[in-house]
């Protein structure tokens, strides 16, 4: 009997023995010999030539690198290819003995109805292969080959030698079915798994040119969507295919394309045919097959997308170190990036530099065409001159965003042993109204990032199916058409139609739109060559809002072309609108360690039950409110009216004094480091100036007015003048109207009133003092203030990064009513603190508002905030402390501020009730009197408290004082003076100068830089010791704060003088505070 053929790969049945092959002919064994000897001459000729022609010997070593490189991509590639194809013939041993070891004892009957495995489908497959390859090798060769020889003179000997799909079908790992979304379609996620002994050869007998694949592996999912379900057989009307994302494709290459597999070229291959493969089966590009007549295919082949999702790339915390340091004994730092994917719509972030906690704060839109099915893929990457490091990826499924609206939080990195990125993802639905499209123009404008493209209001989807009678080229020849669309900076083009003055297009593309009423759609058709105009069009997007459901679905007649020439398209517009109702999930705190496992990334999404994140930490709060200085809105306000004077002497004299002339006399007053200038009056020994002047003083004693009198002249201004009065009694008098006499000249007095404001918190009373403000008019144009305001900055929190991914230098500009102040900058941080405090003088607080500008070092803005007072005057106390959102930054940067008003409560308006008479004229019940000197002691007036009586302070100095134990050294810091006692007409110059005693040889002896003509400098400087504890606590700190003078100067040197004993002071903890200059005498 004949034995029968044994089933394909089937195993164990050992075939009979082939008979010995027959003894080569010498004829052969010759040629196998020179043959040997040629390939050795071959590679030795290349080094004979370097030689002999004088190369270098590095292009033969560089040859040899590019070989060496080859032959290693080569056998890792075979690798691959003979491990998948070992795991597919061996999988299910290699799944009971390996994976489910461990399982062992599940029952038979346990399945997971998630994805289905369809083993009967597989053994077709397997059965049926054998005949796909005879259809694919008569397709090629009867079909393709002759198509591609018509093609070009080149290719006209190209033939295909050898196709063979070999022995290993396609493998379906497993199918799952989604029905819940739509009863009219069927959806199926086809998990493919092709690892092929496939073999196709390519010659080109012209050119002794051969070239081939031999194995090639596939995995990807496959989606297969089989819509419209129908009453009548076939029962379903297409079927739709498409990749939701891109296969993984491995191609091992013979003949002339091994070049392909040189290092640097092979993933370059891969890419490109990867790039073709997306052209036409990944979304959104999709495989329609109708299966019957007059079904319209165009909306199956391009249907409106799902939705946008908004994506927020915030930042990244506790990144792998990959720039290490002497072969990784050192960690270094990264330079992280972040590439984001979804579908084909691919987006690279900036790289921050030497940052394992980068911060990106950049939004990238994309449309979403799937769900479920689609996912946000995002891998970060360390930045490297040759080749980038992995920092590990996550994966999102989009189903769960359209869920949730909004989802705010940390997810870890798979595939590294740690870090967690930061992302907020927004889903945007598709509204078919315009009703609400100037509230998301509105919202966008509130919307900034680092990305230069604004937020888009909608999305404009663009159906080209056809045109009409295109004029024809010269020499009436038919065009090959193709359209170019444009959208302000956009352009899309479509495929060209080649030989036709009637070209049917069917392509589909999708733009971003910021406002629909500033942009048009710019339509231009041209020949496949780009320079000759076939026709145009232009259609404002303003057209489409009063367009039923936003859409146009029509034939458009073309400009600057044939009268019949003629285009169709669909145009339909779609409003981006977030939720209102949608709450976002609480960003969870960075955890504290990432998982490396790598589990079923492919089909079940990385979040977990306890949130989007996979985190069940709360997240740390930040203050809510500011915790200010104890002496914030201590300061208060004088008010100096100078009204006139009398019997000044008279300097402009005639004939050598002969005959007595006049003055021009002004006024010079200094306060607290202020001066002001009062306008000349002409010729006048009893002038009147009828002038105001305001200034903020803080309670210090040892405060002065000067006052000095002086008449204008060409040369010099001669003296007329002074007098001097203490701070402390006017505040003590509170108000004061009187003459004072003017010492050091012969005659003259100076008529002053002069008020020490209260400040209170009186909505009624601010009325009064704004009706009294309005009746006064002064010389010099000054509207008095009604109230004063003082502002407590004390941080901010996510603010945007700089333009190149730095973190910025924070800085803050205060502008209200033309006056502006600047507070420190603070060094790189997006969540910089200042604790810094300011205060202006408001006129009135219902109409005046309080500007708030955010910068990186006075340049890059980095948000701004507008506050009207009169939401200060709603708050109670008229107090306002909370955080407050910029304008112009992220949706999450804002502001903690502290802002409180006083109303200056003047004892010149009205005091009590002012009941309306009969006529309705207002009676006015009490006014306070003016003030006389002679009826009061000021020295023994109640009313005024000080925090410290010492007559002989002469200005505080702050400091902070701390002792660092992990660095073992006692730190100084002097931050600032106020209040110094003048030393000159010019105020001051001072600086500060201390030593640590006991001290011999003045080691410790230290001093500031020096401020110019400053009476309240600022220094910020630190000063550090190496001491000990114990050495510290026995210091004492001798400290003194000094006038710049030179070296023939008779001016006073020493303003002030300090000594503390450390051991008095809790310098462990450090201590900051203000303390009180004494005078040289004390």
């Amino acid at each position: 009997l004949q034995a029968a053929d044994p089933e394909p790969g089937m195993t164990g049945i050992v075939a009979p023995k082939t008979p010995a092959s027959p003894r080569q002919p010498p004829g052969e064994r010759a040629a196998g010999a020179l043959w040997a000897f040629g390939k050795s001459l071959a590679a030795l000729l290349p080094v004979y030539l370097a030689g002999y022609y004088g190369f270098s010997i590095c292009i033969v070593l560089f040859g040899l690198m590019i070989y060496m490189g080859w032959k290693h991509s080569r056998l890792e590639k075979e690798m691959r290819l003979k491990s998948s194809m070992f795991l597919l013939e061996n999988e299910k041993e290699f799944t009971t003995d390996i994976a489910f070891r461990a399982k062992r004892d599940l029952p038979p009957w346990v399945n997971f109805p998630d994805v289905e495995k369809v083993e009967w489908l597989n053994k077709i497959l397997q059965q049926a292969w054998p005949f796909v390859g005879q259809y694919l090798e008569k397709l090629l060769v009867e079909t393709i080959a002759p198509a591609i020889r018509a093609s070009s003179i080149h290719l006209q000997t190209l033939s295909f030698t050898k196709v063979n799909l070999g022995e290993k079908a396609v493998k379906l790992v497993g199918v799952k079915a989604h029905t819940e979304n739509d009863k009219r379609q069927v959806m199926l996620d086809l998990y493919l798994s092709y690892a092929g002994d496939v073999e196709i050869n390519v010659e080109i007998k012209k050119y002794f040119c051969k070239a081939g694949v031999k194995g090639v592996q596939l995995h990807g999912k496959l989606r297969v969507i089989l819509e419209p379900l129908i009453g009548n057989l076939p029962l379903v009307g297409a079927v739709t295919m498409f990749f939701i994302r891109r296969p993984k494709l491995d191609i091992n290459w013979t003949g002339l394309t091994n070049l392909l597999d040189i290092p640097g070229l092979n993933a370059m291959s891969d890419t490109m045919i990867m790039d073709a493969i997306a052209s036409h089966l990944v979304l959104p590009n999709r495989l329609t097959i109708p299966l019957v007549a007059d079904l319209l295919v165009a909306q199956l082949r391009s249907p409106l997308p799902r939705g946008v999702v908004r994506i927020h790339l915030l930042e990244a915390e506790d990144l792998t170190a990959k720039d290490t340091v002497i072969k990784g004994l050192i960690d270094g730092k990264s330079d992280p990036y972040a590439v984001l994917r979804v579908g084909t719509q691919i987006f690279t972030s900036h790289h921050v530099d030497s940052n394992l906690n980068p911060q990106w704060r950049e939004m990238y839109e994309v449309i979403v065409h799937e769900v479920p099915g689609q996912e946000l893929e995002v891998e970060v990457f360390d930045k490297d001159p040759d080749q980038d490091d992995f920092l590990g990826r996550v994966k999102v499924d989009l189903d769960i965003v359209k869920k949730a609206r909004i989802v705010d939080d940390w997810f870890n990195l798979k595939d590294v042993p740690s870090g967690s990125i930061h992302l907020r993802l927004e889903w945007l639905s598709l509204l078919s109204s315009a009703d609400r499209l100037s509230e998301v123009i509105q919202k966008n404008h509130n919307l900034t990032t680092k990305t230069t493209d604004p937020p888009s209001a909608a999305i404009l989807a663009i159906y080209l199916d056809q045109a009409y009678e295109l004029p024809m080229r010269k020499g009436n020849k038919n065009p090959s058409p193709m359209v170019q669309i444009s959208l302000q900076d956009t352009t899309k083009e479509s495929k060209t139609c080649y030989g036709t003055n009637s070209p049917v297009w069917e392509d589909a593309f999708t733009f971003f739109i910021q406002d629909p009423h500033k942009q048009d759609i710019d339509i231009q058709v041209k020949d496949d060559d780009r320079s000759f105009s076939l026709g145009s069009l232009k259609i404002p997007l303003s057209r489409l809002l009063d367009s039923p459901e936003l859409t146009l679905d029509q034939w458009f007649q073309l400009e600057n072309s044939g009268l019949s020439s003629r285009i169709y398209f669909k145009v339909v517009l779609r409003i981006l609108w977030l939720s209102d109702d949608a709450t976002p999930t609480t960003p969870s705190p960075r955890p504290s360690s990432s998982g490396s496992g790598t589990g079923l990334g492919e089909i079940t999404s990385d979040l977990n039950p306890m949130g989007p994140g996979g985190l069940s930490k709360t997240q740390p709060t930040r203050p809510q409110n500011t915790t200010p200085d104890p002496e914030f809105a201590t300061e208060g306000v004088l008010r100096i009216h100078l009204v006139e004077a009398q019997n000044l002497i008279a300097k402009d004299n005639f004939m050598g004094g002969m005959v007595k002339g006049k003055s021009d006399p002004y006024v010079k007053l200094r306060v607290a480091g202020i001066t002001f200038r009062s306008h000349t009056i002409k010729e006048n020994l009893n002038p009147v100036w009828n002038e105001l002047y305001e200034v903020i003083l803080t309670q210090l004693p040892g405060q002065e007015l000067q006052f000095e009198l002086f008449d204008k002249d060409i040369d010099q201004d001669d003296f007329l003048g002074r007098f001097k009065l203490n701070l402390r009694d006017i505040i003590s008098a509170q108000f004061i109207d009187t003459w004072y006499t003017l010492n050091d000249v012969k005659s003259g007095r100076v008529h002053l009133v002069m008020e020490w404001l209260p400040r209170v918190s009186d909505l009624v009373r601010l009325e009064q003092v704004l009706q009294y403000q309005s009746q006064q008019s002064y010389q010099n144009k000054v509207v008095p203030s009604a109230a004063m305001l003082f502002v407590y900055v004390e941080r901010a929190h996510g603010l945007p990064l700089k333009k190149n991914g730095k973190e910025p230098k924070a800085g803050i500009e205060l502008i209200l009513k033309g006056v502006s102040y600047k507070t420190k900058v603070y060094e790189r941080s997006t969540s910089p603190r200042w604790d810094e405090a300011f205060h202006f003088l408001v006129r009135d607080p219902r109409d005046e508002i309080l500007t708030v500008k955010l910068s990186h070092s006075w340049g890059q803005a980095l948000g701004s905030l507008a506050l009207p007072l009169r939401e200060v005057l709603a708050e109670p106390d008229l107090v306002l402390d909370r955080w407050l959102s910029l304008d112009g930054a992220l949706p999450e940067s804002q502001i903690l501020l502290r802002i409180t008003l006083k109303v200056l409560d003047t004892q010149l308006a009205v005091c009590r009730g002012t009941p309306v008479g009969a006529a309705g004229d207002v009676r006015v019940d009490e006014v306070f009197p003016r003030w006389d000197p002679s009826h009061l002691d000021l020295k023994h007036r109640s009313g005024f408290s000080m925090a410290n009586e010492n007559t002989n302070s002469t200005g505080q100095v702050k400091l902070t004082i701390g002792y660092s134990t992990e660095e073992n050294r006692l730190f100084i810091t002097v931050h600032s003076c106020r209040s110094l006692a003048a030393c000159s007409k010019d105020g001051a110059d001072p600086y500060v100068s201390f030593i640590l005693l006991p001290d011999k040889k003045a080691t410790t002896k230290r001093r500031t830089a020096t401020k110019k003509r400053d009476l309240n400098p600022e220094f910020n400087e630190r000063f550090d010791f190496e001491f000990s504890l114990e050495e510290a606590m026995q210091k004492k700190l001798d400290l003194s704060v000094k006038h710049s003078v030179s070296f023939m100067s008779r001016e006073k040197e020493l303003i002030g003088k300090i000594q503390l004993d450390l051991d008095q002071m809790d310098i462990k903890t450090g201590v900051t505070k203000w303390y009180d200059l004494q005078a040289e005498s004390s």
